[in-house]
């Protein structure tokens, strides 16, 4: 049984598919926030859709029932589509957006590489986020998986050597370097002590366009962003004022930060607080943002 409906097939030159799935990490919904930016400011249209029924666990990711005056009006169901569109110099892109599958990897996988094939995908790009150790005072620092060395390394971003749980963007990546198409995951780093609030961290969702842009020669719609993220600074600037215990553990972290731009190397240990100090720092800290 097919994954997927086709709606349209529209002809595109060279598109760039862009992945945003939601259920991995996703550090202050900061990709979330940059593909809900895109929505909004580019004209985009389903090309296809893929089997919710067959990809997700329903129990997991139950439907929203709309109920008004006791009456069940409808129900807004989670699902999976590939969107076309183009940047604002009319370049093609596709969006691959909704819930990550629970189930058929494997099989998503190659339907999903199958679709970006027959529209002439030039370049595949994931955006996600995740929390580290990092002040909300510096510029955003970003991080790169790749499925080749030379993409990872004329990034400019930061590389990593780990082994990780994967998400399915992960696994599509993998299976791009497999068949020679270039694919290339952007990973904005969310300060630890706001990651886990409700609230977006805009100026990671500023920083993944912005990247985007750079990788991919797109230009795209940034929205309220700019004036969000400048909020947000003062929101987080005002909360950690009043403790000192924050104000110390912030410019720890800033002198991490500005030691490592100076020497482009790792930073001494001694400069941050312990590991334990550091949980429960933030622990303390989303506690009393929560209090207040």
């Amino acid at each position: 049984m097919a994954l997927y409906d086709l709606h349209e097939q529209p002809s595109l030159d060279s598109p760039v598919l862009i992945m945003v799935l939601e259920g991995w990490i996703d550090a202050g919904y900061s990709a979330g926030t940059a593909v809900q930016t895109l929505l909004q400011g580019l004209d985009t249209y389903p090309v296809a859709t893929f089997d919710a029924d067959q990809l997700l666990d329903h129990r997991a990711r139950r439907p929203i029932m709309h109920l008004v005056d006791g009456v069940n009006t409808g129900l807004s169901w989670p699902g999976i589509e590939l969107r076309a569109g183009t940047d604002l110099d009319g370049n093609d892109v596709l969006l691959l957006l909704g819930a990550e599958p629970d189930h058929a990897w494997r099989g998503f996988t190659e339907a999903t590489i199958e679709l970006a094939q027959d529209f002439g995908t030039r370049l595949v790009v994931g955006l996600g986020a995740y929390p580290a150790t990092v002040p909300h005072t510096r510029p955003v620092t970003m991080s790169v998986t790749a499925s080749s060395a030379e993409l990872a390394s004329v990034s400019g971003l930061l590389r990593g050597s780990l082994e990780v749980p994967a998400g399915v963007q992960a696994a599509l990546e993998f299976r791009c370097a497999e068949l020679d198409l270039p694919a290339v995951g952007l990973w904005a780093q969310v300060p630890h002590y706001v990651s886990g609030e409700p609230t977006p961290y805009p100026a990671a969702a500023l920083a993944l366009l912005d990247q985007l842009e750079r990788t991919a020669g797109l230009r795209l719609p940034k929205g309220e962003l700019v004036g969000d993220a400048e909020r947000t600074r003062n929101r987080i600037d005002t909360a950690m004022s009043t403790n000192s215990d924050h104000l110390g553990m912030l410019h720890a972290l800033e002198a991490r930060h500005d030691q490592q731009v100076a020497e482009a190397g790792p930073a001494p240990s001694d400069a941050l607080p312990s590991a334990d100090e550091l949980a429960e720092e933030v622990e303390r800290f989303l506690r009393d943002q929560g209090d207040s």
